[in-house]
């Protein structure tokens, strides 16, 4: 894959992530904001973990986080915290549930389709071990979000 359609590809997933913005309403795009820009603050440190362990590997160069992970971390990983948070906060089960099928999708068949495509490869992680790496993060935005909601959702 050439770097133009590497940045290509970038540019929509970031253009097509934001663009749903609008329909996720303003009081929620406040309410949900901080907790899913804290979780994409704190993947910044795990990517740089994953990237010096060489858990995977972009093709293209440079090498950078601003042209590889960056994309993803601002477009589908934020917006799609703010969504996910929308759309199951104060049903812990199915904000759950419903992470681990969007990272079992991202990581399942999208990292297999990625290295067909020479995107990126996982290479010192198995598939299992990638989707762990960014399911856990799941309880850190519910948490986090939990830890400064005004009003507590019921428990499950």
């Amino acid at each position: 894959m050439s770097i133009k359609i590497q940045r290509l590809i970038n540019f929509t997933m970031v253009l097509l992530a934001w663009l749903t913005l609008p329909f996720l309403g303003l009081n929620n795009l406040k309410r949900f904001f901080p907790a899913s820009f804290f979780i994409v603050f704190f993947e910044f440190f795990n990517v740089l973990i994953g990237k010096r362990r060489k858990w995977w590997v972009f093709y293209n160069k440079p090498n950078s986080y601003l042209l590889n992970e960056f994309p993803f971390n601002i477009g589908p990983f934020l917006v799609g915290s703010m969504w996910i948070l929308k759309w199951t906060y104060g049903n812990f089960k199915g904000f759950l549930l419903l992470n681990a099928i969007v990272d079992a999708f991202f990581t399942f068949p999208l990292s297999r389709l990625s290295r067909k495509l020479k995107y990126y490869t996982l290479v010192r992680l198995n598939h299992f071990q990638f989707f762990l790496f960014i399911f856990y993060k799941a309880f850190l935005l519910y948490g986090f979000q939990y830890l400064f909601e005004d009003e507590k959702p019921p428990r499950d």
